[in-house]
């Protein structure tokens, strides 16, 4: 990402003393996540431009640190993108730290002034229910004073029919002092890509009021932007949104606020109907489970421990494993699960490890049953044959069961638009045809048989909400 930092004016190099970076020396600071390049392309006496790159390695952000014993969780390289938004936010805190809290000792007047200033943030990842959403930006910055242009560009221009990208250049525009801006900036970013790379803690209600002081409080979106900032957490929201009305003169309760409905799974589904589904999804895959008669079973995208949490209460299973790409979400599964509190007895039962399914990895090897529920449709399709050749051909269970949403069932949901999908991580959503298409293909390959159930309240013409096909090894056809 590239962050810009346009200064008009009298005197304008003098941006250079308000954010301690000299004009005539481009500088690098390194992090465990890559580095970070300031310059200024533009120096003229009325017109000054500084410019913030990130450059990210996916190599530093695992390099130096130290696996652990089995059953644990130790770094990893994934194929699942970054988060950029929320590492600008880091650098920009870090880098031009000094700026974002005022001070400026050869030029404070100058700190304290507000300038004509424009930020413009390039590749800007943008995580709406429709792409391409125009109306967010002037939301959230027009409030403040901003003048907003806001571009984007399609996905891929060789094939339109794909709708436009989600990153796009943002520009900003106003009279702020310098301080403010970059405080809005490090706020509001990461509330377009909805997500942030690290863990969030109590600490991050502080942050965000530090930088949100004197503005948020009284901003017309404030709600949206505080469970946004914090990735739909809502008790780290709720407790920030009460801390922001007593700032605010004592206004009326933040929990009788209206906000935006956004479930972490499948967004666009009505909350009810979300709940019960899950639940549908979850006890139809236990089901095949049982009735294959596996005793080991491995979860792979476990996800936070949802199905984990079915399979430990049943005594047939001799030997559970739950992987998954995302280390934050294996936490959340181990606390989910209580594998903290388990006997050493119990412990050897359960297995948690990090790893891809599109990695050949020797632990995906000797259970009875796989099960990939509601994971492929968050990989890039071109991923899809590698990850048929790890579990498939290499890892080979007797039993594997995938479930994915019917894209034709869509039509249900009011708001998914023609060109979006359930959830804003979905890469691709099909129908039953496509579905099976590929499952069959699948199982010609790999020596599998394949059937396919539905699971949710079908309706006549578009079927299920969620599609399943359950596959099976060395099977009769008559028991597949």
């Amino acid at each position: 990402m590239l962050l810009t930092i346009t200064y008009t004016g009298e005197n304008a190099g003098d941006l250079g003393y308000l954010l301690y970076k000299n004009p005539f020396r481009p500088q690098t600071a390194e992090f465990n996540f890559g580095k970070v390049h300031v310059f200024y392309p533009e120096i003229q006496a009325n017109r000054c431009t500084a410019a913030l790159l990130l450059d990210i390695d996916p190599l530093d952000l695992a390099r130096g640190k130290p696996g652990v014993a089995r059953g644990g969780l130790f770094a990893y390289v994934n194929d699942r993108p970054y988060v950029s938004s929320s590492f600008m936010s880091t650098a920009i805190s870090r880098v031009f730290g000094t700026a974002m809290s005022g001070r400026c000792e050869k030029r404070q007047a100058l700190a304290d002034s507000v300038l004509d200033l424009s930020a413009t943030l390039v590749m800007l990842p943008c995580r709406f229910k429709k792409r391409g959403d125009t109306a967010l930006p002037e939301r959230i910055f027009k409030p403040l004073g901003y003048d907003v242009e806001w571009t984007t560009g399609l996905l891929d221009e060789s094939f339109p029919e794909w709708g436009n990208s989600c990153y796009a250049n943002l520009t900003i525009r106003g009279r702020v002092r310098l301080r403010d801006l970059l405080r809005h900036i490090y706020v509001l970013i990461p509330v377009f890509d909805n997500r942030k790379h690290y863990w969030i803690g109590d600490e991050e209600v502080d942050k965000l009021l530090a930088h949100g002081s004197g503005w948020l409080e009284e901003h017309p979106e404030k709600v949206f932007i505080t469970r946004r900032y914090f990735s739909k957490l809502s008790r780290y929201t709720k407790l920030a949104l009460k801390r922001l009305d007593r700032i605010d003169n004592g206004e009326s309760g933040a929990e009788n606020q209206e906000t935006e409905e956004e479930p972490e799974d499948e967004a666009a589904v009505p909350e009810e109907k979300q709940l019960r589904l899950n639940d549908e999804r979850l006890l139809a895959v236990l089901g095949e489970l049982k009735a294959c008669g596996a005793k080991t079973v491995i979860d792979m995208g476990c996800g936070e421990g949802n199905l984990l949490r079915l399979l430990i209460k049943e005594k047939n299973f001799t030997a559970i494993a739950g992987t998954d790409v995302s280390s934050s979400s294996l936490s959340k599964a181990a606390d989910r699960i209580g594998f903290d509190r388990f006997t050493e007895e119990q412990k050897k039962r359960i297995t948690l490890f990090q790893s891809s399914l599109c990695c050949r990895d020797k632990r995906f090897k000797n259970y009875d049953a796989a099960t990939i529920v509601e994971v492929i449709e968050h990989l890039d399709e071109d991923r899809l044959p590698a990850l048929a050749s790890v579990v498939f051909g290499e890892a080979a269970p007797a039993t594997v069961i995938v479930t994915t949403p019917n894209a034709a069932y869509n039509v249900n949901y009011s708001n998914i638009g023609a060109d979006s999908f359930r959830h804003s991580d979905h890469r691709f959503e099909w129908n039953a045809d496509q579905f099976r298409a590929w499952a069959g293909s699948v199982a010609a390959r790999y020596g599998y048989l394949v059937r396919y159930e539905g699971i949710g309240s079908p309706d006549g013409e578009h079927g299920s909400p969620t599609q399943m096909a359950i596959f099976r090894k060395n099977a009769p056809e008559d028991v597949i």
